[in-house]
């Protein structure tokens, strides 16, 4: 079992900055694959970006690419995802999930994945 917890959401203006993490139990969780996943208010929730099991391999939604970086630290079994030039439509709650290594399996698909966290608020103001 995989309990997932996010933190470091919050308010920012258009053009700053945030990190996110999110802490993960479970003996297992530097092998499994890892993703972040955001819901703006009324909207269905969308990939953002996800790292395989070996942290070899990086994802991104086309939105994010240049913008954010996902990373994983296996020794702290926490995952993070640095978020440089907010933008407005950046706005949204952002969750993490984890699932069993899946390496053919798509990693932007929210279905495939096993274990999610509560999520955090991003608000970006203009």
């Amino acid at each position: 079992q995989v309990q997932l917890a996010e933190s470091g959401g919050g308010l920012v203006q258009a053009g700053g900055s945030l990190r996110l993490s999110c802490a993960a139990s479970g003996r297992t969780f530097r092998t499994y694959d890892m993703g972040w996943f955001r819901q703006a208010p009324g909207k269905e929730r969308d990939f953002v970006a996800a790292v395989s099991g070996s942290g070899g391999t990086t994802f991104y939604t086309d939105s994010v690419k240049g913008r954010f970086t996902i990373s994983r630290d296996g020794a702290l079994n926490t995952m993070y995802l640095q978020m440089n030039s907010l933008k407005p439509e950046d706005t949204a709650v952002y969750y993490c999930a984890a699932r069993v290594p899946s390496p053919y399996s798509a990693y932007d698909l929210e279905g495939r994945y096993d274990y999610w966290g509560q999520g955090t608020q991003v608000t970006v103001s203009s």
